[in-house]
């Protein structure tokens, strides 16, 4: 004995509901898909958002002061790491222009730092 039972397709099921008079419940466009396990799709959420693990982006935080300085980090914060763009957030002009003018030696500085080594270029905005 199978352990699935056999599938009809969605015509079949047309005909079969229309047989029997009974409302079909499903709309007409819906696509089913094989049920995951709980499990593996929650491992796989916290690995996307890296919950519950270390992320560059706490290293680079944890950093931060000794790689642009006292004066440059009280008005500037690492926001986001994402396909090897660093988003860094300056709430005053003259930092931003500081990080701007230095971002080659800075990403170079960052990608010194453990688990760092995919950050390519940072993007410096104002905020």
């Amino acid at each position: 004995m199978p352990d699935q039972p056999h599938q009809f397709s969605k015509l079949a099921e047309e005909l079969i509901s229309d047989l029997r008079q009974v409302p079909t419940e499903e709309p007409r466009r819906q696509v089913k898909r094989a049920t995951k396990p709980l499990a593996a799709l929650v491992e796989d959420l916290l690995q996307k958002h890296r919950i519950g693990r270390d992320a560059p982006e706490h290293t680079i935080r944890d950093h931060w002061t000794q790689l642009v300085g006292a004066a440059n980090a009280a008005y500037s914060h690492v926001v986001t790491l994402e396909r090897g763009r660093l988003t860094v957030h300056a709430s005053h002009s003259v930092v931003r222009n500081e990080l701007f003018m230095h971002r080659d030696q800075l990403a170079e500085k960052i990608r010194q730092l453990p688990g760092c080594q995919e950050v390519r270029h940072l993007n410096i905005r104002a905020g």
